[in-house]
C-alpha cells in the first residue's frame, strides 16, 4: 500500500507541473551528422544546469538534416513566427523549436534518441505529417496542432508551414495488456506532442516512406531538474515503436503544396 501511494504521490507531482503554467522548453542544437549506421545525427540541449547530448539515428537514412540555416519550416504558413498562434505552442509550451534545425524523415522503419543522462517530460514536434504516421507502446498527448480555419477565433493554432491538418492519437489493443499509440493526421498534420516522465532513450517507428516530414525534440530540463530527488516518475525509459506497420505510400517526391 505505501509503495502504490508513494507512486500516486509522482503521479500528481508530475500531472499538477505539467498543468500548471506554459514551460519554456530547450531545444535540440543540431550540430553534426554522419552516414554511421545508416544515419547519425548529434546535437545538444543546454538546460538550466547541464548540457545533455543527444544522438539520433536511423538505419536507413534520412531525407536531409538542417543543422545551420536553410529554410524555417517552423515558422507559420506565410506569416513568420509568432508563438501566439504557433501549431508548436499552447497553453504548456511557450516557445518555438529554435533556429532551423530539423531532422527530415522518409523511411518506414524504427529510430533512436539517445541523451546523455536523463530527461524531463519531452516534447516532440513534427513538420508536415501527411501521408504518415508515428508508432509508439507508450501513451502521449497532443498538445498543438496547426488547423486554423477562416473565420477561426483569435488565438486558435495557425497553420504550418506547409499548410494546416489535424492530429489524432489511434490505440491498438495488441493483446496481453500491450498497446499501441499511433500519431496520425489529416491534410498537412504539423504540431506538438508529449510524453510524461524521465527518459534517457526514445524509439519510434514512422509508419510510411513518405517524403518528407520533419521533426525535432525539446526537454522541460534533466530528470534531477524536474522531478524531486527520489521521485522519478514511471516510466523511466523507452519510447518503443510498435510491431505493426501500415502500407507504404509513395516513395517519390512530396505531393504539391498549397499555393502562395
Amino acid at each position: 500500500m505505501r509503495s502504490f501511494k508513494k507512486l500516486l504521490c509522482i503521479g500528481l507531482l508530475v500531472l499538477m507541473s505539467s498543468q500548471a503554467h506554459a514551460v519554456l522548453y530547450q531545444w535540440t542544437d543540431w550540430t553534426s551528422s554522419s552516414n554511421l549506421n545508416g544515419f547519425t545525427a548529434q546535437g545538444t540541449i543546454t538546460t538550466t544546469t547541464s548540457t545533455v547530448g543527444v544522438t539520433y539515428n536511423n538505419p536507413l537514412g534520412v531525407s536531409f538534416i538542417q543543422t545551420a540555416g536553410g529554410i524555417d519550416y517552423w515558422q507559420n504558413f506565410r506569416s513568420g513566427r509568432n508563438p501566439a498562434t504557433s501549431p508548436y505552442t499552447s497553453t504548456e509550451v511557450d516557445n518555438i523549436p529554435t533556429g532551423t534545425d530539423i531532422v527530415a524523415l522518409n523511411r518506414a522503419c524504427s529510430q533512436t534518441l539517445t541523451f546523455s543522462e536523463a530527461i524531463a517530460n519531452p516534447i516532440f514536434s513534427y513538420v508536415s505529417l501527411n501521408g504518415n504516421g508515428y508508432s509508439f507502446d507508450q501513451d502521449f498527448e497532443i498538445l498543438s496542432f496547426g488547423n486554423r480555419v477562416t473565420g477561426a477565433a483569435p488565438g486558435d493554432n495557425d497553420c504550418g508551414y506547409w499548410g494546416c491538418g489535424t492530429s489524432f492519437k489511434n490505440v491498438i489493443d495488441l493483446g496481453g495488456g500491450n498497446f499501441e499509440y499511433q500519431l496520425l493526421g489529416t491534410g498537412e498534420p504539423h504540431g506538438t506532442l508529449r510524453f510524461l516522465g524521465a527518459f534517457d532513450i526514445l524509439t519510434w517507428a514512422s509508419l510510411s516512406n513518405e517524403n518528407w516530414n520533419g521533426f525535432t525534440v525539446g526537454v522541460e530540463g534533466t530528470a534531477d531538474e524536474v522531478f524531486p530527488p527520489g521521485a522519478v516518475p514511471v516510466p523511466a525509459a523507452v519510447w518503443l515503436f510498435g510491431t505493426a506497420l501500415i502500407g507504404l505510400i509513395g516513395f517519390g517526391k512530396r505531393k504539391a503544396r498549397i499555393a502562395a
